[in-house]
């Protein structure tokens, strides 16, 4: 990847629906915006979380997160280089989420 190239990051793999903009440049990146979506209180009456409710939270929160992302770095979708998205281990379920928004 080249010098100022921008990333885009997606997270989906367990109970957490996360969004950030990067930046490399030189020998490091610059985290643009970063945005985390808890679903803390939507497993918290179960114990642990629950698969099904994880998929469907990343399903109803993931474009939202992006949009807020990509705002809170200044830019649109057009300005980003790449997508990094997290392809496994985790929930089956919020993986395909995260991979299909990719």
């Amino acid at each position: 990847m080249s010098d100022g190239a921008t990333i885009l990051g997606i997270e989906s793999s367990c109970d957490e629906t996360a969004a950030a903009v990067l930046r490399r440049s030189g020998d490091g990146v610059a985290v643009l915006s970063s945005v985390i979506r808890s679903q803390d209180a939507a497993h918290t009456p179960y114990g642990g979380v629950v698969p099904e409710i994880a998929a469907r939270a990343h399903a109803e929160k993931l474009d939202g997160a992006v949009a807020e992302a990509l705002r809170g770095a200044g830019l649109s979708l057009d300005a980003v280089d790449a997508i990094a998205v997290t392809a496994g281990p985790g929930l089956m379920g919020g993986v395909i989420t995260g991979l299909m928004s990719a």
